[in-house]
């Protein structure tokens, strides 16, 4: 296993988003824990697989400098981390994620347990890819539907959490942004093989939100075909060209046609 520094990373990358908007893309890494946790697995990874990825992960987030069409900030009647509680029955998501996430979220739930649906509207990406992971299935654990409002933006990491909905809705004006992750190292997913276990943990993940293992495996070299110094933007309708409105993956082949991709890089 790849031994990882607490190494911070900034990188600057000026680029045009579907409103024209600068971006700054970030990424950091640190040493890999092994942590336990109880998580029912795709069958794409092997008992000794899934112990060497379950670790802590590094920061993945996109930040925005300029929107002018951004949707705004809700202030809701409660917070509790990035989330913040819009009613009995609604929450968003409006900042980036931690470590202290998945504890947020749950604390979110037992104060308000009617809560169904969960908005992202300002989702920059995650401080920390194993919690945010976590997170993701306990979103789906807890059966919420994820909804992308019109000038909503779900960047980077947040992606994962929005593939989380048990149902998934996107309106028009929504964007999304993803890039390759980067190690220390300089290297990129496209430099090691699918089975390497920071490839893996990507893979198994979108099998458990309900795609294909050919689905699972042309998304995730989507998401890796932007470097991990700019970003891959996608609009409402591309974004629906992978996941389909009802909640379940769009059919590879379409979603391959559609990014003019297919998953031969990773499959080494």
């Amino acid at each position: 296993m790849r031994k990882l520094s607490a190494l911070f990373l900034p990188i600057l990358a000026c680029l045009a988003t579907p409103a024209m908007a600068q971006a700054i893309v970030y990424e950091q890494v640190f040493t890999y824990e092994v942590v336990e946790e109880v998580v029912e697995e795709a069958d794409d990874l092997s008992p000794e697989q899934v112990a060497t990825w379950q670790a802590q992960g590094g920061e993945r987030f996109v930040q925005t400098l300029a929107e002018p069409q951004a949707a705004p900030i809700p202030r809701g009647i409660a917070a509790f981390g990035p989330f913040r509680v819009l009613d009995e029955g609604r929450a968003a998501l409006v900042d980036v994620t931690d470590a202290k996430s998945p504890a947020a979220f749950a604390a979110m739930l037992r104060a308000y347990p009617g809560i169904a649906e969960l908005e992202l509207v300002d989702c920059p990406g995650t401080y920390d890819d194993h919690a945010n992971l976590r997170l993701g299935r306990m979103i789906r654990a807890a059966g919420l539907a994820t909804h992308v409002p019109a000038n909503g933006s779900v960047r980077s990491g947040a992606v994962e959490l929005f593939l989380a909905g048990a149902t998934r809705r996107i309106d028009d004006g929504a964007e999304f942004a993803v890039h390759a992750w980067q190690d220390e190292d300089g290297h990129q997913a496209s430099d090691y093989a699918a089975s390497d276990p920071d490839n893996a943990k990507y893979i198994a993940y979108y099998r458990e939100m309900g795609m294909a293992a050919q689905e699972a495996r042309a998304f995730y070299a989507m998401t890796n075909s932007a470097p991990f110094e700019s970003a891959l933007w996608l609009d409402a309708a591309q974004m629906r060209g992978w996941v389909r409105s009802d909640g379940m993956p769009a059919r590879a082949a379409y979603a391959i046609r559609f990014a003019g991709l297919d998953s031969g890089p990773l499959l080494k």
